[in-house]
């Protein structure tokens, strides 16, 4: 399997007490979503994005048939877990890990926290919900331990329907996440200054 390399922003993580994992939506690039960060409390963070091939992490929607976009799922959490391991090589624990993503690379990220449920430092997803064409509970693992999560999303969503965040939300409370979703009234399929000052309050905390 071929990765991307991770491109990294913020503090060094030889030097940062936390790292943020951030990853893009279908279309757009690593460059993009750290440019995010600007937006974000994250000042004393390790920024860490790894950056999909040709541009997205799989295929097909992410309501289709989790079989439909193999390998490429599997290739893209493996993605996300390198970059877990490149923060953890560094030091920093999963209480002081963080994740963000945006659209297909929400759902990615939603998948591979509720996959490996654990105590981290706060989940952001902005417009997603987990991958496959139902949420299966077999499929998930572990214990967030009360990790905070913020859901945003937009109804209607094109892309994103309620029913599946609302599902995903819960899911990850059953695993023990302290999930805080908002939906709102058509929204569109974007990312707005509310979702960032409410992430900013429940999760990025410096």
């Amino acid at each position: 399997m071929h990765q991307e390399p991770i491109r990294t922003a913020g503090q060094p993580l030889g030097t940062a007490t936390k790292a943020l994992i951030m990853l893009h939506g279908r279309g757009a690039s690593a460059a993009d979503i750290l440019s995010l960060g600007r937006h974000l409390h994250v000042g004393n963070y390790a920024l860490l994005a790894p950056q999909a091939t040709q541009h997205t992490w799989y295929p097909q929607s992410f309501l289709a048939p989790t079989a439909q976009n193999e390998p490429w799922l599997s290739d893209a959490l493996a993605a996300v877990d390198h970059a877990v391991a490149t923060a953890a090589g560094s030091g920093i624990s999963k209480e002081n890990t963080y994740f963000m993503g945006f659209s297909q690379g929400a759902c990615l990220m939603l998948e591979y926290v509720a996959r490996h449920a654990a105590r981290y430092g706060g989940v952001a997803a902005f417009t997603g919900g987990l991958i496959g064409d139902e949420v299966n509970p077999a499929t998930y693992a572990g214990d967030f331990g009360g990790t905070p999560v913020f859901i945003g999303s937009s109804d209607p969503d094109f892309h994103v329907p309620v029913k599946r965040v609302r599902a995903s939300t819960a899911l990850l409370t059953q695993l023990g996440a302290h999930v805080t979703e908002k939906i709102y009234p058509n929204m569109g399929h974007t990312i707005t200054q509310e979702e960032i000052d409410l992430a900013n309050e429940l999760i990025f905390r410096e």
